[in-house]
């Protein structure tokens, strides 16, 4: 995995923001934003503020969508899981 990777989780929105941010105030030209599931609208979050209120000169360069087929942990089942990847740009 990249360095310039913000990968979303359960976390408070603004924490997965001030990553982001971090990773912009350290060069990066790239930020990746991952999420898969139900995290894929904090996601859109995510970007959504970062290029609105923080950094407005950062933009959406392009959204990536795919389906990944995870092990299901009490049945054992493969289950296909929806994920997001957004690609923002300086």
């Amino acid at each position: 995995m990249e360095g310039n990777t913000v990968l979303i989780g359960k976390k408070p929105v603004m924490n997965y923001v001030l990553a982001g941010l971090t990773l912009i105030q350290n060069g990066a030209d790239v930020i990746n934003i991952k999420a898969r599931g139900r995290a894929i609208s904090k996601a859109v979050d995510v970007a959504q503020i970062i290029t609105k209120r923080f950094a407005t000169d950062v933009t959406v360069k392009g959204i990536d969508i795919n389906t990944e087929q995870v092990k299901s942990v009490e049945t054992g089942n493969l289950n296909n899981v929806s994920s997001m990847e957004i690609h923002l740009t300086k």
